[in-house]
């Protein structure tokens, strides 16, 4: 019984911090428009980039899986402080490079 309680609040407590955001959001909404916001403020532009974002994430994360293979292999670090840092040191590391190019790309498209 007791190894069911935990995934039960667990997507329990999903759920119910999924109905405060959508609920609040809405309610925010609708008081904006009653004092006459503008309705085009929620509308967002079409974004783009997501697949390039994900494949830079996911190339990153399959070098951090190299990298900590071979830190582990040949310098002799622990499997998993080997495998987690060099996952999230190359993960993070493609993020980045993602922002910098998705900034490049919001300055050359204002321009």
């Amino acid at each position: 019984m007791e190894g069911i309680i935990i995934p039960l609040a667990f997507f329990g407590a999903v759920f119910v911090i999924l109905y405060v955001f959508f609920t609040t959001r809405n309610k925010e909404r609708l008081a904006m428009i009653e004092k006459g916001a503008d309705a085009s403020l929620f509308a967002h532009g079409k974004r783009r980039g997501g697949a390039l974002k994900f494949g830079m994430l996911f190339v990153g994360v399959a070098l951090g899986i190299f990298a900590g293979n071979m830190l582990q292999r040949f310098v002799g670090f622990p499997e998993e402080a080997a495998y987690f840092s060099m996952i999230f040191l190359f993960g993070g590391a493609s993020l980045i490079a993602y922002s910098l190019i998705e900034k490049k790309n919001c300055k050359n498209e204002v321009e």
